[in-house]
């Protein structure tokens, strides 16, 4: 992830939930919270970008345990201060740097990550995650729909056909982070070599795929 994109997060941390406050979006959001919650269950889970902990709490509402982890230590405070109602231990560490477990996790989930990584990085950072879960395991994203006037509007695009949006801070500071919208067949073509089945759901907002290894 690039430098000034981290640092932006790590800026935004103590806002960051804000996000999820949005009226139109709570019927979404309740169908992934409700998702969660069930997906995991009795599993031992590896949460990449968890950042506040804001999704960790519903899947450790049944999972058995959890590995929450992020490159930014703000958002890993706030993570920990919350209560979880199963066993979830942290580390900070850039997802790059994952390495396989000797037991291999049950699954693994990351939740609004997949549209910040850049598209030339893509075949590497989806090596990585499906190394650290067993054969029949379960990989799930969630990320965001572009919805046209309620999305933030794209920026720029660049030679790489990656799309890039402006945020701003409350303080007023701007960064330019990647924000990449993929389709149920990119994902295929690139989960193809590692899956055996890939289930799709689009909402109005977002998107869910739970990719099951081979």
């Amino acid at each position: 992830m690039k430098k000034n994109q981290i640092e932006y997060y790590n800026l935004r941390a103590k806002e960051y939930d804000l996000v999820y406050n949005k009226p139109e979006r709570q019927v979404d959001l309740e169908k992934i919270k409700k998702r969660l919650i069930t997906q995991f269950n009795k599993q031992r889970v590896l949460e990449i970008a968890c950042g506040t902990g804001y999704w960790t709490q519903f899947i450790a509402q049944s999972a058995q345990s959890i590995l929450a982890t992020d490159i930014n230590p703000a958002v890993l405070d706030i993570a920990k201060s919350r209560t979880y109602n199963t066993p979830v231990s942290f580390e900070q560490i850039d997802l790059n740097d994952l390495i396989p477990k000797s037991i291999p996790y049950d699954a693994l989930f990351g939740g609004f990550i997949y549209s910040h990584i850049l598209r030339e990085d893509l075949d590497s950072f989806v090596s990585i995650l499906f190394n650290q879960i067993k054969s029949g395991g379960q990989l799930m994203f969630i990320d965001n729909q572009f919805v046209e006037g309620n999305s933030t509007p794209l920026f720029r695009k660049n030679e790489n056909n990656n799309t890039f949006q402006q945020r701003v801070l409350s303080s007023g500071e701007k960064y330019e982070v990647v924000k990449n919208y993929p389709t149920k067949t990119e994902l295929l073509s690139l989960f193809e070599p590692y899956i055996h089945e890939l289930q799709w759901i689009e909402l109005s907002y977002y998107w869910i795929a739970i990719a099951t290894k081979k």
